[in-house]
């Protein structure tokens, strides 16, 4: 779930490394997150609710144990369910109901996960049935950025270089990134610092050193990086009226490689 900017919920202030056994508890989190996200997107096809695809998040979410994150979120008011599902025009924060998914609509599933008191956060964008070439396009583009910023989360990095590095990448395939929404530090909170700012210079904000754990989330629009708020309160679309897509991982720094704590992994074989 992405953070306005500036800040209106609440968020753990300063930022926090979290140990070795802090980070055990956030990538179980991961994992029952990455379940219910790879869930739903299997589920996706023509005529299928976007309440549907809630209440199968939240069967299995419950059923590992752990709570939905999203669920009673503070904002305009509570947030009332387990996921957002937010189809072709909204960018973020779409409220699940009994609008039907079509042929060629493009949905993006974002999912929070509480265990033992950590959180996890993660986001994926797929497509129903055959899309347009513009639509497949801007889902690879979105998801790629990813990658680009994930891959610059390591120590001697700063929070500018990743997501200056994600951004840029962005524009050069002829897409934009939101400006008013945010990547952020995950952990005891769904929100923490370092508040992560798009349209920053690189070598500016926060220094990435081992322990620290984010919640990266590039959020893409055709023709605009305007966005506003459907009456609801919650549902952020592209002023435009264009198609949007968005992508998410919790990821960890340490020493060396990135780890990505919400990356589904294969069950041991019996």
């Amino acid at each position: 779930m992405s953070r306005l900017r500036p800040p209106a919920a609440p968020r753990r202030a300063g930022v926090e490394r979290k140990s070795a056994r802090e980070l055990d508890l956030m990538r179980q989190a991961g994992q029952i997150n990455a379940e219910a996200l790879a869930e739903m997107a299997a589920a996706v096809r023509p005529g299928l609710t976007t309440q549907a695809l809630d209440t199968l998040a939240e069967k299995v979410i419950v059923g590992r144990g752990a709570q939905p994150a999203f669920k009673g979120y503070p904002g305009p008011y509570p947030y009332p369910f387990t996921v957002t599902v937010s189809v072709n025009d909204e960018l973020v924060h779409g409220l699940p109901g009994k609008r039907e998914l079509r042929e060629g609509d493009v949905v993006s599933l974002d999912c929070g996960t509480r265990y033992q008191g950590f959180y996890a956060d993660a986001a994926l964008t797929v497509g129903v049935g055959t899309l347009s070439p513009l639509a497949a396009r801007l889902i690879e583009i979105t998801e790629q950025s990813l990658y680009v910023g994930i891959r610059l989360a390591r120590p001697g990095q700063r929070t500018g270089d990743v997501a200056a590095a994600m951004q840029q990448y962005v524009e050069d395939h002829g897409f934009c990134m939101v400006r008013d929404y945010t990547s952020h530090g995950i952990g005891r909170q769904m929100h923490e610092d370092p508040e992560i700012c798009y349209y920053v210079r690189p070598g500016t904000g926060t220094p990435l050193r081992p322990g620290m754990t984010l919640a990266l989330e590039p959020m893409v629009l055709v023709g605009t990086a305007d966005t506003r708020v459907r009456p609801d309160q919650w549902t952020v679309v592209s002023a435009n009226g264009s198609l949007t897509a968005h992508f998410e991982h919790t990821v960890a720094v340490t020493e060396g490689e990135p780890e990505i704590l919400t990356q589904r992994r294969a069950k041991n074989k019996p």
